[in-house]
């Protein structure tokens, strides 16, 4: 929820512009749903905000900072869990079922990115090493090795490269025989 919520801005482009675009971000998630107002979508900017400065502060490296600026957000939305099961689905945890639309997917968002970090390390928050791309991500490779957001920015670098007429070409030499 919080990388969702963080890429909703990109460089010119804010789908959080009005309330649509907050409409269209709840849409999968019917626990979230309700009236919304303009001081929702104000709250949820403001969120954006916060967490894409975790992001921000741990790609710089400074994971006290990360983790004390999550630490804030976690204390401002405490969350409430409760084992439910419903809708033939097995027991799972549901939270904060009261509250404003922000408050609880302030709740939520924070305690995701926190179980993750907790469970897989912070080092694993990323922004995408694309150029022009705003985009932050959760790294689940094995290595720690991803760089970019989606694979259409992965692919991005090649891309240019194979454009550009002054990249080096490499020749692979005809084998004897013509093969």
């Amino acid at each position: 929820m919080a990388i969702d919520l963080v890429n909703t801005q990109r460089d010119r482009e804010d789908d959080l512009r009005d309330l649509e675009g907050l409409r269209a971000l709840l849409v999968h998630r019917p626990h979230l749903g309700g009236r919304i107002a303009h001081r929702d979508l104000d709250a949820m900017r403001e969120l954006r905000a916060q967490l894409r400065a975790i992001f921000d502060s741990a790609a710089r490296g400074d994971e006290d900072d990360a983790v004390d600026r999550l630490n804030t957000l976690l204390i401002h939305h405490p969350v409430h869990p409760k084992v439910s099961r419903h809708d033939g689905q097995d027991w799972h945890l549901h939270f904060n079922e009261a509250g404003s639309i922000p408050d609880r997917y302030a709740a939520r968002a924070a305690m995701g990115l926190a179980a993750k970090i907790a469970s897989r390390g912070i080092d694993r928050l990323g922004l995408c090493k694309a150029d022009g791309c705003e985009q932050v991500f959760f790294d689940t490779t094995a290595n720690r090795s991803r760089r970019y957001c989606s694979d259409r920015c992965a692919g991005r670098p090649s891309v240019t490269a194979a454009c550009d007429p002054s990249a080096p070409r490499v020749t692979i030499p005809a084998r004897e025989g013509g093969q």
